[in-house]
């Protein structure tokens, strides 16, 4: 379990992940203008969310609420055929924000078995025509054409499910006391703690793009898996910068390096060593094969319908688009907590991603046209999914272009 530190009152220990978020994970700059989204139930943190942000220099701070029960009900009641009707707005926001030169910040907090009795083609129908959509935005976070983050907080549902037996009340404040553990929010000096951080994330990813693998080896569990690299690949941890000098940190709390994998070079099986929260359903005991890159085989011991809808979303879903090491002894790890949030589960263990690749984890991606990207390895595809494969069992070689193998990782911790 992950303990407070420090005898920090709640409100400190709130204004602290607010600061953070804004001052490190956004990195506002002076006269920028900040789109918040957040769940209503959130209200309280994004409220400090756009003062934190005013303080830090924002010229003008807009709040998108979202709300859990007026999607279930949606998925619950409205009529077949009607799911592909998008709320164009919510998406001309973020875009519109982006345009102007503008960062996005966006509380991901939501009850992970929202949908677990809807028709997951229902959900499926929907997400594909808003991806769609929202696909000019998505490549913009893709290539970090702005300063982005995500953060989380706690909502009743969610909490009672990491928290079972306890109150709500109880349940709720115990996910507070984890949140700010995971994030070094409840540290007397968390911005010190997170430069400190990001330099050690700096010092791993600046180390794995020199040595430049052409695959990593991942053996461990029932998982025998080979992930080719994308040829001219960067790893990327910690910090980022916009194109014009912004330093941002686009996801708190973070504990991983990562770069894109070649589309056309995956080969094995991988099994998945954590549930997958995914639209609202659990998705446990996920079992891939690989041949050629693509997905041959996927199962799943529970959320089956659900997975095989999220790999048939387009071709680009059938391949990875992220790679990603994270040290079994990570925080997240160590607290033992399952969080039901990829946003923090894929911080306790290495994992990969379905779907599209970051167009900077290849050097001079960004620029290049979607054609030239995918020579180099890159995926495309509307959706990105990540979901966890590593453990204290987990070795991974480094394969160099001459065939030689070299130690990466050994029993889930760095040796490099």
């Amino acid at each position: 379990m992950l303990r407070p530190v420090t005898n920090l009152s709640f409100e400190e220990k709130l204004r602290n992940y607010a600061r953070l978020a804004v001052r490190i994970g956004l990195g506002v700059r002076e006269g920028q203008r900040v789109l918040v989204e957040a769940p209503v139930e959130t209200a309280p943190l994004a409220r400090l969310l756009v003062r934190e942000a005013y303080d830090a220099g924002a010229s003008f701070v807009d709040v998108r609420w979202d709300d859990d029960d007026v999607q279930l009900a949606r998925f619950t009641l409205a009529p077949e055929g009607s799911f592909e009707q998008i709320s164009r707005w919510r998406v001309d926001a973020e875009t519109e924000t982006a345009d102007a030169g503008g960062a996005v910040i966006a509380i991901r907090a939501t009850n992970p078995n929202l949908f677990a009795h809807v028709d997951p083609a229902r959900v499926t129908a929907h997400q594909r025509v808003l991806a769609a959509y929202r696909k000019p935005y998505s490549l913009q976070v893709m290539t970090n054409r702005l300063n982005w983050n995500l953060i989380s907080a706690p909502v009743p549902e969610w909490a009672e499910l990491m928290f079972p037996g306890l109150p709500r009340e109880e349940a709720v404040q115990k996910q507070w006391d984890a949140i700010f553990a995971a994030t070094r929010a409840d540290q007397p000096d968390p911005v010190a703690a997170w430069q400190a951080h990001l330099a050690d994330l700096k010092r791993r990813r600046e180390l794995l793009t020199e040595k430049q693998y052409a695959a990593l080896h991942f053996k461990g569990g029932e998982t025998d898996l080979t992930v080719g690299l994308a040829d001219d690949h960067i790893w990327g941890g910690g910090a980022a910068q916009t194109p014009s000098g912004i330093t941002f940190t686009a996801n708190i709390p973070t504990e991983e390096v990562w770069t894109a994998p070649h589309r056309e070079r995956v080969d094995g099986v991988v099994v998945s060593t954590k549930p997958l929260s995914y639209n609202g359903v659990l998705i446990e005991g996920i079992r891939i094969r690989f041949a050629g890159g693509r997905v041959v085989e996927a199962t799943a011991r529970q959320g089956q319908d659900t997975l095989a809808q999220l790999i048939d979303t387009d071709e680009g879903s059938h391949r990875l688009g992220e790679v990603a090491l994270v040290p079994h002894s990570s925080p997240i790890s160590r607290s033992g907590l399952f969080f039901f949030n990829t946003l923090y589960d894929e911080n306790a263990a290495s994992h990969i991603a379905i779907g599209s690749a970051y167009r900077f984890n290849v050097r001079g991606g960004v620029d290049m046209t979607l054609e030239e990207f995918q020579a180099k390895g890159g995926n495309d595809s509307l959706t990105h999914v990540d979901w966890m494969i590593g453990s204290g069992e987990m070795d991974v070689d480094g394969i160099t272009r001459d065939g030689q193998r070299e130690p990466v990782m050994r029993a889930g911790e760095f040796v490099i």
